[in-house]
């Protein structure tokens, strides 16, 4: 077949395509969120009736996961990396349970955060569970990387993560596809009792898990993705980790590197080679994106006086991503000048799209709470995160999915009152309910604003599981009804807004108010769409 060019994230979802995927499962999340929507907008995969959905959030995605795996198909869950923590409790215990057909844990790291909370490495999760970690240098081995994890699952019947990382994320290149595999049959596990971790069975499972460190280890040294090249300069060693390894070979174009490398892209860390490297070399260099793991193991394993260089002696940056020019430097080559932005550029913080909902919410809601003081609203993550800037100035906190409403009623237990909630409608059905049923079993002074744009807005609107829910499920936690307010976030609509705020800010109890107004991006698409239509028919009807 001739190449196609591919983003990474896209390359892993042809990957899966192809590779006999049966059920693809993700939370939108950036960097991860393209590998999703690919298989949906793929006519391939609908022809193949391949399952393509977006979940409630991470941790459903996983079990819906899980239940293609028992049912002997093959699976696939996506997600970025604080979403891999909502997820955990599954992940860590599908170590446990094992798998029957193959699952591969697809985690997208956002080392300098581009658009995170925080820079955690994924790796150390798939090290905690004790699973194999596949890690690409480029788009062609996440490719091929999706055919190996699948394979290697149903080998020793065990989740295979596949880190990833923004850059490889959201680059492209050519990428050149196998042949198309069948999807698996419907099979049971031979052992009933396998994903039924009561601790009888699961001391029995978590035995075999161990029992299998030994092959997971052999997997790696023999690994096609390990590749250890000599070099004659034996001073330095280098360590290159997935994606670093490409930042090494873009500091010698010609492909001749003087050192001895060892390009890691499967683990756990093939010992074997990393020893050869350490006894052969004076001293070693650890290129890796994220935390230092490697360099970590390596300290731990051979410390036996020789230099390690990396992240922990500070060669490399303890934080954000690695680039060609940091490990440039790192080699001892002179770093490029860099030169100053000319003036007449100016800076394009990011901001509210020009008609939003949320800018008119965030005007009523400043001005409801005026006479209270500042520091008493307690955001989630989502575009309406952008609230904290100016003009707005209107939250206060940022923490992680769900948060916002926990916060506000841990806030409000400590006297802090009239304590708000903001939250958009796809993060409150993420994991914003049960922080509510809190609330209300508590009877707790808080104010609740879910702000329903219809969407999950921040990824690029995809469909969001509260549209048309919302209100129901307020009631059926247990809010009052004549305390769940809906109102219509327009200028001209700014008064009566305005009064429905100060009445339920003012109530001592559980209230939600709820600015619903379709996101402007999509509605934009949606009149897009509808007029293209429309045309077509015009032009079919001629």
């Amino acid at each position: 077949m001739q190449k196609q060019l591919l983003l990474g994230d896209e390359a892993i979802a042809q990957g899966a395509i192809d590779a006999g995927l049966s059920g693809i499962y993700a939370y939108p999340g950036t960097p991860s969120t393209e590998i999703t929507q690919y298989v949906i907008d793929s006519k391939e995969a609908k022809e193949k009736g391949i399952v393509a959905t977006w979940t409630a959030n991470e941790k459903t995605s996983a079990e819906a996961a899980l239940g293609v795996s028992y049912a002997g198909k093959r699976a696939m869950v996506c997600m970025k990396h604080v979403g891999l923590n909502v997820a955990a409790d599954a992940f860590i215990n599908s170590s446990i349970t094992g798998a029957n057909g193959g699952i591969i844990f697809v985690v997208a790291d956002d080392p300098s955060m581009h658009s995170s909370q925080n820079e955690q490495d994924s790796r150390f999760y798939g090290k905690f569970a004790m699973i194999p970690i596949l890690e690409p240098a480029d788009q062609q081995e996440a490719y091929d990387m999706v055919h190996h994890a699948f394979d290697l699952s149903e080998k020793y019947q065990i989740p295979v993560m596949l880190r990833i990382t923004t850059r490889l994320a959201h680059s492209r290149a050519g990428v050149a596809r196998k042949t198309s595999k069948e999807q698996n049959q419907l099979k049971l596990p031979d052992n009933l009792k396998q994903f039924i971790l009561l601790p009888a069975i699961a001391r029995k499972q978590y035995k075999t898990l161990l029992n299998n460190q030994p092959h997971f280890e052999n997997e790696a040294e023999n690994s096609q993705f390990n590749i250890y090249t000599d070099g004659k300069n034996k001073s330095m060693g280098i360590i290159a980790c997935g994606l670093a390894y490409n930042y090494l070979m873009e500091n010698y174009p010609d492909r001749n590197i003087p050192y001895p490398v060892l390009k890691v892209s499967q683990y756990p860390a093939p010992k074997k080679q990393i020893e050869k490297l350490y006894n052969e070399c004076e001293s070693i260099l650890v290129l890796e994106e994220g935390y230092p793991l490697v360099e970590e193991l390596l300290r731990g394993m051979l410390n036996h006086g020789k230099e390690i260089k990396g992240r922990l002696d500070g060669t490399i940056p303890r934080d954000g991503e690695l680039n060609p020019v940091i490990v440039g430097t790192a080699l001892g080559f002179k770093a490029p000048v860099i030169r100053d932005i000319p003036s007449l550029v100016s800076g394009r913080p990011p901001s509210l799209c020009k008609g939003c909902p949320h800018i008119d919410s965030f005007f009523g809601l400043n001005e409801a709470l005026e006479k209270y003081g500042k520091g008493r609203v307690f955001s989630d993550i989502g575009c309406y995160t952008l609230g904290a800037l100016a003009p707005y100035d209107a939250i206060n906190t940022c923490v992680d999915m769900g948060a916002s409403i926990t916060m506000a009623k841990g806030a409000a237990d400590a006297g802090l009152t009239p304590s708000v909630a903001v939250i958009g409608d796809s993060t409150f059905t993420h994991s914003g309910i049960t922080g509510l049923l809190d609330a209300v079993n508590d009877k707790s002074n808080i104010t609740v604003v879910i702000l329903d744009n219809a969407t999950t807005g921040m990824t690029g609107g995809q469909p969001s599981s509260a549209v048309g829910k919302i209100e129901d499920i307020c009631k059926g936690i247990g809010v009052e009804e004549e305390h769940i307010r809906i109102l219509k976030p327009l200028p001209k609509k700014h008064e009566e807004n305005l009064k429905i705020f100060e009445e339920e800010i003012a109530y001592e109890g559980v209230s939600v108010i709820i600015p619903r107004r379709e996101c402007i991006q999509t509605l934009n698409k949606r009149m897009r769409d509808k007029f293209k239509a429309k045309q077509k028919a015009e032009a079919a009807g001629k």
